[in-house]
């Protein structure tokens, strides 16, 4: 009984398999009842029930969703954006657990990403060059965008088309990544080559406050420009981005972002370190490297 067990001040979990209308009914009335946990089974319908009630015992009841697969647990945690509160896996076969482990901890490090402050030293123009726009399936806020960098082990944050220019319409599902041999920070906190990024791949969204989301890619274009080589230091570390030289090209700051038409000596800009060298994009944080 759930209102003795209350009394008695022990946590509650309901178990429950939603077939209808009336068990998304049950679990609700459940939240209202102060039960802590709900752990909920889907059947053949399972994206809808879920969005109802996250809709309604966000922030009352935790919601546990079953899981037999890596699959089924990453719909559950992204439904409605704030997405399941929890995985219960329902499997035996152990690489599927790993599976399931893996999309849990990338969605714990979405939450870790650190950003801080770098002072720009260094802005030279550059020849012509290779760049790419990775347009994403997502759209980006003022704020938001991808970290690139020429090292592994700094990034610079590049916001996302977002402004309104009197030239050019915003395009906030784009970022203009730079350089096309340019790492950047994708899924599980690896990273990837610019070039080699293709269609329905994912990247890491980032914001001025270092929440972070996975987003897939719809296409990325590249196209020859004017390049800018832009340096700054950070911690007594240098580091280095090259990205296209115009005006719509900008990098977060602490208040908003700066064109890199914009940038002088002395100006501060997000970056994000890590130690370490990287093997295929997987950090490695013992390893000692040098990229200069």
């Amino acid at each position: 009984d759930l209102k003795k067990a209350k009394k008695e001040e022990r946590e509650v979990c309901i178990d429950i398999t939603v077939k209808s209308k009336g068990d998304e009914r049950k679990i609700i009335e459940a939240a209202k009842e102060s039960a802590d946990y709900a752990a909920v089974k889907f059947l053949n319908w399972r994206v809808i029930p879920l969005e109802n009630l996250i809709a309604e015992v966000h922030g009352k009841c935790k919601l546990i969703a079953y899981a037999e697969n890596a699959e089924e647990a990453k719909l559950a945690i992204e439904t409605l954006e704030l997405g399941a509160d929890g995985i219960l896996a329902e499997t035996n076969d152990m690489d599927e657990i790993r599976r399931i482990y893996e999309v849990l901890r990338e969605e714990e490090f979405h939450a870790k990403i650190k950003l801080q402050h770098a002072e720009i030293t260094g802005i030279k123009p550059l020849g012509t060059g290779a760049r790419a726009c990775i347009d994403t399936c997502d759209l980006m806020n003022e704020g938001e965008g991808l970290l690139v960098g020429c090292q592994s082990s700094g990034f610079f944050l590049v916001e996302a088309e977002v402004h309104k220019t009197p030239f050019v319409a915003p395009r906030p599902f784009r970022v203009n990544a730079g350089s096309v041999a340019l790492y950047v920070l994708a899924s599980e906190g690896k990273t990837r080559y610019i070039s080699e990024l293709k269609t329905g791949e994912e990247v890491l969204i980032v914001d001025k406050s270092g929440r972070s989301r996975t987003v897939n890619i719809c296409r990325v274009k590249i196209e020859w420009r004017p390049l800018i080589l832009i340096e700054a230091h950070c911690e007594g570390k240098k580091v280095k981005t090259i990205l296209q030289n115009a005006e719509t090209i900008r990098l977060v700051t602490e208040d908003g972002s700066i064109s890199v038409k914009d940038l002088k000596k002395g100006d501060e800009v997000l970056v994000h370190l890590e130690k370490g060298g990287r093997h295929f994009g997987v950090l490695v944080e013992e390893e000692r490297i040098i990229e200069v």
